[in-house]
């Protein structure tokens, strides 16, 4: 481990003198790679320059104290090894977390893609009441959310619903939710008071950069449409909604929320290219399925991430076997105490391997 941390404050040394050149060159890929390496190296190397100083220290104490003969004398300073070992370890286990590898979504934007899956007009309502979960997370979270489509209900959930959460820590607060999320409650359509339980499914995507993914127009098939709204019926008196198909993969995007046809392609082209760099970045991983449709799986009620239970107002993460009495307050965004407690399994599960 020591070699390695060696060569990497050598590499952060050669990043920090070639930065300027690299940055001054104007190559927008070249400047992004360099300056995610320098921010991913940096307190890695920091926190190795302070273990090794401990380190020293304790060297130093020991050596003092081979020397030291006045009992009181000694006693101060086995006390004050204690101390700088203890600061060693520490940093040592600072170390070991900082060097497991890193996710490399690490700050993106994050694409979310939310469907009513099984529970009919029910599933619906519940795909709205997840979206508008994230709006409130997002803002406790000061990140921003923009909607790319959406396709309302008859009863004004949705039918699904596209959007964007921006900022630094989009993607390692966002993560952890793509997949199957249950309910069960009594629904606004049930006379008799009886509980049901529905499905939506969550797919949460790094947002491509426009460098990241290069899309040959001549891949695309674009077809326009006039838009529509719950029940079927025509919303607008133009070809404004856009269907675009990537030829060389079958993936296929609508979008129909903007007026401007322009507007409508721009929002497809980044789904598209979202969906696209997950592609490239499973290939890269040798992964044979894709983790969208690994993320959504069937849809259904008994394949599910997370459970939540009105009438006991309970939340349960089935991955973790965390459950809150608090439905309440998660639907009001307070996802923290189960993003972190994904997060902290995580990282146990990384240090485990290493």
């Amino acid at each position: 481990m020591f070699e390695q941390l060696e060569d990497l404050q050598s590499e952060l040394e050669r990043l920090e003198s070639d930065l300027p050149t690299i940055l001054a060159a104007g190559d927008r890929r070249a400047s992004r790679d360099a300056g995610r390496r320098h921010a991913e190296l940096k307190p890695l190397v920091e926190a190795y320059r302070s273990w090794r100083a401990a380190e020293q220290d304790v060297a130093d104490a020991r050596e003092l104290l081979g020397d030291e003969t006045d009992p009181e004398m000694r006693e101060y300073v086995k006390a004050e090894i204690s101390e700088k070992e203890e600061r060693a370890s520490v940093l040592a286990a600072e170390i070991r977390e900082l060097l497991l590898p890193r996710d490399p979504n690490e700050g993106r934007n994050v694409i979310v893609e939310i469907q009513g899956t099984e529970g009919g007009e029910e599933a619906n309502l519940w795909a709205g009441d997840l979206f508008r979960m994230y709006q409130r997370f997002a803002e406790r979270s000061g990140l921003k959310i923009e909607v790319l489509e959406q396709q309302l209900s008859d009863q004004g959930g949705y039918r699904d619903v596209t959007f964007v959460v921006k900022g630094e820590p989009a993607w390692s607060r966002m993560k952890y939710e793509g997949g199957p999320h249950r309910v069960q409650r009594v629904p606004a359509t049930e006379s008799q008071g009886r509980v049901h339980t529905s499905a939506a499914t969550v797919a949460v995507l790094p947002e491509a950069e426009e460098i990241d993914v290069d899309i040959d127009p001549n891949d695309l098939e674009i077809d326009v449409f006039r838009a529509t709204g719950p029940g079927g019926q025509s919303v607008n008196t133009t070809d404004s909604a856009v269907r675009m198909t990537h030829k060389p993969t079958g993936l296929v995007v609508t979008c129909q929320d903007e007026k401007s046809q322009l507007q409508n392609k721009e929002k497809a082209l980044r789904i598209l290219r979202s969906r696209l760099l997950q592609i490239e970045q499973e290939r890269q991983h040798a992964e044979l399925s894709a983790a969208r449709r690994e993320q959504v799986k069937g849809g259904g009620r008994s394949e599910k991430i997370r459970t939540y239970n009105y009438k006991e107002n309970r939340v349960t993460d089935h991955r973790i076997a965390l459950t809150l009495h608090a439905l309440d307050r998660v639907l009001g965004g307070e996802l923290d105490d189960i993003v972190d407690a994904l997060a902290a399994d995580e990282r146990s599960r990384q240090l485990g391997g290493a």
